[in-house]
């Protein structure tokens, strides 16, 4: 095999993404499963299926409904960006409440699809249209234009403004950037049950500090203007009104000044149902409002001395109007699940995600051993019950009696659909297949048990002789020591066959351990993250003595590019080179709500910013590092890379800058991608001494 192949793989699949079913939403009678797929491995164009009856329907193919080509809104740009669409085509739908009408946007355009076998009709709008969502009943779909939330009768009644900006940084309809990126909140308006009324958020963007993000490659293009609210700095002022289809307006009231943030909304027959947060995380509250007068009820209030971690799905309750919400507090060091008030969940069983009710059970995501998510449900007459088995990562959506159930384990991605508990069918899913399988040793590193994966190339033998290579995330927004299969093992693996051991370890701060794993980053982001990897490096030497300790790289991006540039400034005795991909290297360019999480205000605890950024260590860099940047970040902008660079170049430090025109955060461009892989694997054999051929024996010469 030609392991030069595998970068390419990597990048033509989009890290394996293409090809897998996604965003699943099943009727409430259990007949009719919607998702998100592409046709192939590589095929980037994202399409609408529905299963039924055991089969598979093609509902929208965005080739032959004119593509989606077109220049997008830049507020759909954005959201795409924030959500790391890698493809095109589908990328979102909304369904009524009987999944019988589907909606979406091709070309910035608003589309509509029936699941009874009724084609795809177009629906003319004045405008470019983002985020459109049908009503409960499929009358009318509201969507998002120029700022303003509308809503279009589908029976060729009009097409009217229910809300207009009333200022120039105004919008109505959308997120806010810290609730799209740091809250996991994605939309900004809710539909009543009866369809007669919304739930809008209205964004004031005005307070927030302007940027601009140029593309130098491109000097005839005037750069990109954003608000980007960075820490210590001002947030969007963010309100919420209930709208009527009239025009009428009641705003939603709660002290905005001391609950900032708006985490999560929903509203369901009992009424709508918000969470808001204090600007310093400490203090979350669930609340219920009255639609007719906008009054509030605080139903629950949660406080913890670091920050109260908000848990996807939430807030949500039962068909009785039992309050689902989740807990740190009961000193069993267990993020809990809670119905009505009561735990429902055993210490040590660490809630992920809600994924949803019906009458009064609950479907959701839990990890009793971190490498593991498993799907459980709960119902008051049965009780707790794990629903799958195989180790791996599962989740599932579930009405009317049928579970779609998806599971990455280590032989791929599968997805059943179960009902009474028993197959009825399946969901094909159409990923390529790896061209070299990783190779995990699974192991658990030190006193705190650092989950850790070493990956050794298929023809070592002992004896040999291997530079080491760490690859961690080791962050709070993800974990890679997982029972699945995952793109970062099918890199870890072309690093190996290249020449190397590699580390992969989940240290303190990862989710999934329980909250004094998570919070104990705390006003520093790395000591304890830094330590832990040297735990798992120490450890897997421990287990391969042929690692040589003399030699050992460090590659990460975003956190882990941070991580990797730390990695080589404070701990140079056991880090020798390192590859930094669009590295936060000083916080306080970073976003408020991500940032001051970790850091408190900057105001307050300047003290954490300064322990914490990469800048202000610069002049302890004695190693060689390579920093990578996409100019066009405008999630961590390409300012923290051009501000490290310069602090090293002033204090006389050799290291290497790639920039790349053009790119995001993360780039998808097929050709990028695969040449920064081999790019990286240059630098790093370069630096560490490694040979461009790996010496492998006679009697190995012909594996692969």
């Amino acid at each position: 095999m030609d392991f030069m192949e595998i970068p390419r793989q990597l990048a033509r699949t989009r890290r394996f993404g293409l090809g897998a079913p996604r965003t699943f939403s099943v009727s409430p009678d259990g007949e009719r499963v919607l998702f998100l797929r592409t046709r192939g491995g590589e095929d980037p164009v994202t399409c609408l299926w529905l299963w039924q009856d055991g089969n598979e329907r093609l509902l929208a193919d965005p080739l032959l409904l004119g593509g989606d080509s077109g220049p997008l809104p830049e507020a759909e740009r954005i959201r795409r960006e924030r959500a790391r669409e890698t493809a095109g085509g589908v990328v979102a739908y909304a369904a009524d409440a009987d999944v019988r009408l589907v909606v979406f946007v091709l070309d910035a355009g608003l589309w509509t699809v029936g699941t009874d076998g009724s084609a795809p009709r177009a629906v003319p709008t004045p405008g470019p249209v983002v985020d459109p969502r049908p009503d409960g009943a499929g009358r009318r779909v509201a969507y998002v234009s120029g700022g303003a939330l509308r809503v279009v009768e589908l029976d060729g009644g009009p097409d009217r403004a229910v809300v207009e900006p009333d200022g120039p940084e105004v919008s109505y309809g959308l997120p806010e950037h810290v609730a799209a990126e740091s809250m996991q909140r994605s939309r900004g308006y809710w539909w009543a049950p009866d369809g007669e009324r919304l739930l809008v958020a209205r964004v004031d963007n005005s307070p927030v500090r302007r940027w601009w993000i140029a593309d130098p490659a491109n000097p005839d293009r005037p750069p990109q203007e954003i608000r980007y609210p960075a820490a210590g700095t001002a947030n969007a002022d963010v309100s919420l009104h209930v709208v009527g289809l009239d025009g009428s307006r009641t705003e939603v009231v709660w002290d905005r000044v001391a609950l900032e943030y708006l985490v999560a909304v929903a509203w369901d027959a009992h009424g709508p149902l918000l969470t808001v947060q204090s600007r310093d995380q400490r203090v979350l509250r669930v609340l219920a409002a009255d639609p007719d007068t906008g009054a509030t009820t605080v139903l629950h209030e949660e406080r913890d001395p670091h920050w109260v971690e908000t848990v996807p799905g939430l807030p949500l309750r039962t068909a009785s109007g039992a309050l689902v919400r989740t807990s740190d507090a009961d000193g069993s060091d267990t993020r809990r699940l809670l119905v009505g008030g009561n735990a429902v969940t055993p210490p040590g069983l660490q809630v992920r995600e809600v994924l949803g009710s019906r009458d009064e059970s609950v479907l959701f995501t839990a990890s009793e051993e971190p490498t593991e998510t498993h799907l459980w449900s709960y119902a008051p007459e049965g009780g707790l019950e794990r629903i799958s088995e195989e180790p791996g990562l599962h989740s599932g959506a579930a009405a009317g009696g049928t579970l779609v159930h998806h599971a990455h384990t280590g032989n791929g991605h599968t997805v059943s659909v179960l009902r009474k508990g028993g197959p009825v069918g399946a969901i094909a899913s159409l990923q390529a297949e790896p061209l070299v399988a990783p190779r995990i040793t699974w192991f658990s590193a030190g006193e705190h048990g650092v989950r850790s994966a070493l990956l050794l190339p298929s023809w070592y033998e002992p004896g040999q002789r291997l530079p080491v290579l760490m690859a961690p995330y080791s962050g709070p927004a993800q974990q890679r020591v997982v029972r699945a299969r995952r793109f970062w093992f099918s890199e870890a693996q072309w690093f190996a066959e290249c020449g190397f051991a590699v580390v992969i370890a989940d240290g303190r701060g990862t989710p999934g351990r329980g909250p004094a794993w998570e919070k104990a980053v705390y006003g520093d982001r790395y000591r304890l993250v830094l330590d832990d990897q040297v735990t798992a490096l120490h450890t897997a030497a421990e287990r391969c003595p042929d690692l040589d300790l003399t030699r050992v790289g460090f590659r990460g991006w975003s956190f882990s590019g941070s991580l990797a540039a730390i990695a080589v400034m404070r701990r140079p005795d056991v880090f020798h080179a390192a590859v930094a991909g669009a590295p936060a290297a000083d916080p306080l360019l970073y976003d408020t709500h991500w940032t001051e999480r970790f850091n408190g205000h900057p105001d307050t605890e300047p003290e954490n910013y300064l322990r914490n950024s990469l800048v202000a260590e610069a002049s302890s860099l004695t190693r060689p590092l390579l920093l990578i940047h996409g100019l066009a970040d405008d999630n961590v902008v390409a300012a923290h890379t051009l501000r490290l660079s310069a602090a090293l170049l002033a204090a006389g430090r050799p290291h290497s800058v790639l920039p790349l025109p053009s790119a995001t955060h993360m780039p998808t461009d097929e050709t990028v991608v695969s040449a920064l892989l081999r790019h990286q694997l240059g630098f790093l054999r370069e630096a560490l001494g490694v040979p461009a051929v790996p010496a492998r024996p006679e009697t190995n010469s012909g594996k692969s």
